[in-house]
């Protein structure tokens, strides 16, 4: 796994992700609002499984095995 979610992309996660967990939990939002765990665990951990798909990095870290 190697980390495709870049500085910006990562604070608005989970940013965005902590406001949707923080609405549910207080009964703002439905149940849909725990989706916010998903976006909140992608920018903590840095990794987006459909970034990896799509091949989309964010990240400006660079890969020194790639032999290019």
């Amino acid at each position: 796994m190697k980390a495709n979610v870049g500085g910006i992309d990562r604070k608005i996660r989970i940013v965005a992700g902590l406001v949707l967990v923080g609405l549910a939990a207080t009964g703002t939002v439905g149940w849909w609002g725990w989706l916010g765990l998903v976006p909140l665990g992608t920018g903590l951990i840095g990794w987006c499984p459909p970034y990896s798909i799509f091949g989309i990095n964010t990240c400006s870290v660079k890969d020194n095995t790639d032999p290019a």
